[in-house]
């Protein structure tokens, strides 16, 4: 698992640093193919299959402005104050590694960078709160307790995923705060935590291509994600960021 989120890393920080004005979200996948490759892994995501969806068609999701997450990445140009979320999954020696960060085409607006600023710091909340013994529950109660002060909202339909032999097991991962007892993290667990922000309504809709999940009211939205480890006294980043 180590192995593989860093492999996962060093492609998506690769990938985000060619991002700029006027570049093609497809040519993003394309880099990110190349790489992946590069490193002797596959991308987990060509060709995933869900129910009612045809086979996600590209190597990562490219999840721009009002795009919450699972974008396809066609032949859309980025422009300058846009924001994109590159999200990368990749298999390394039969694990996964999972991994996004959203970053800033051109000069940020004050409000765009505020949304992409709050999602950072929702996700470092998130992952301050694992540690063995701890409710699972408390990742989601941790993530609220930021984000709401700062005048954003969570998506509440998705949120993160165990992950080791599969790209997606057992546990969800809630963003947000859910009554009632949860699951008690223990030593070896590895799931991913990947708040959606929204700086709008929290309220999604899904695009007739089956996959890509947009806010409803059109506002812009971000998204962060690691993939963790509960260790003996707390938690390991296995996506750490070069």
């Amino acid at each position: 698992m180590r192995r593989a989120g860093r492999a996962t890393a060093a492609t998506l920080h690769a990938a985000c640093a060619q991002i700029r004005p006027g570049m093609r979200l497809d040519a993003i996948d394309a880099f990110v193919a190349r790489d992946v490759a590069a490193r002797g892994a596959r991308s987990s995501v060509l060709g995933y299959e869900v129910a009612g969806a045809p086979p996600f068609p590209g190597h990562c999701c490219t999840s721009r402005n009002e795009v919450v997450c699972h974008g396809i990445p066609d032949a859309t140009e980025l422009q300058e104050g846009d924001i994109v979320n590159v999200d990368i999954t990749t298999e390394l020696g039969g694990w996964h590694g999972d991994t996004s960060r959203t970053v800033h085409v051109g000069t940020p607006s004050p409000e765009a960078a505020h949304l992409v600023q709050t999602t950072e710091r929702a996700l470092a909340a998130g992952i301050a709160a694992v540690r063995p013994g701890a409710p699972l529950g408390a990742i989601g109660a941790a993530i609220e307790a930021v984000v709401r002060p700062l005048g954003c909202t969570l998506v509440r339909e998705f949120g993160g995923h165990g992950i080791g032999r599969a790209m997606h097991q057992p546990p969800h991962v809630h963003h947000v705060r859910v009554p009632g007892p949860s699951p008690t993290l223990w030593p070896g667990m590895c799931f991913t935590i990947e708040p959606m922000v929204c700086l709008g309504r929290p309220e999604i809709r899904m695009l007739d291509d089956g996959w890509t999940v947009v806010t409803a009211d059109g506002r812009w939205s971000a998204q962060a994600e690691h993939t963790v480890c509960v260790t003996d006294d707390g938690v390991e980043i296995l996506t750490h960021r070069p």
